[in-house]
């Protein structure tokens, strides 16, 4: 399996230009740990993460040092972490060397750029465009769903795709790509789901989707306010 395999297509993004209030509410709202940061053009020119907002003097967790520590900070540095704690704006705080993949990452090659540069989330790109995210979320749900070993795995995708675009086709579903995945013939479903009625047809679009041999349903009903994204 490869990142298209898992990845979430719907990202959610914000501007440089946006400030560090609108962000902090974008990830509360949507319930997401990391933002991409897209230029004008639509591609990637950086990260904000809930890291990158731990020390805020808005909150007063901005870092405290001893006066005589500073003598031997960098003057890089102790201006770095100003900028860090007092920045409003998304380009003051981003990280901007962004660790990205493309789209035929294989999830070995995800799970070693994720352990050993300890991160929890790699933005997917395309001619430097964002199309898509995978989460460490993502890998576990492909082992939750036994691991994603697929002897056909053309097949797999085909039966994704066309199971996402009959979701995407009904205004009751709230498709998230990482929230299903196809190994060997069988659907796997994750998700919330506001309703019995929304599993339901959620388990039914699925067993109806050519090519399907069974369908696993590991969804939770439960209270939904909104569109659900993926944890990264």
């Amino acid at each position: 399996m490869r990142a298209s395999d898992v990845m979430a297509r719907s990202v959610v993004t914000t501007a440089e230009d946006a400030t560090v209030v609108d962000v902090a509410k974008l990830m509360v709202s949507q319930r997401i740990s990391g933002v991409p940061v897209a230029g004008r053009d639509g591609r990637l020119v950086g990260i904000v993460t809930e890291g990158d907002m731990l020390r805020r003097a808005e909150t007063r967790t901005e870092r405290h040092r001893a006066r005589w520590s500073d003598w031997f900070a960098p003057n890089s540095r102790l201006a770095a972490e100003y900028v860090k704690s007092h920045g409003r704006r998304v380009a003051d705080i981003m990280t901007r060397n962004v660790i990205s993949i493309g789209e035929f990452a294989t999830l070995g090659e995800i799970a070693d750029l994720m352990e050993n540069r300890r991160i929890k989330r790699v933005p997917v790109v395309t001619d430097g465009k964002i199309v898509g995210i995978v989460s460490r979320a993502d890998l576990l749900r492909v082992l939750a769903s036994g691991g994603g070993q697929s002897g056909d795995e053309g097949g797999d995708r085909m039966i994704r795709d066309r199971l996402l675009a009959e979701l995407r086709s009904q205004r009751w579903a709230d498709p998230t790509e990482g929230n299903i995945v196809v190994a060997d013939g069988v659907v796997h479903l994750w998700n919330i789901v506001g309703s019995d009625a929304e599993r339901r047809a959620l388990r039914i679009a699925a067993e109806n989707t050519p090519g399907v041999r069974a369908v696993e349903d590991h969804m939770v009903s439960g209270c939904r306010p909104g569109p659900l994204y993926p944890v990264i």
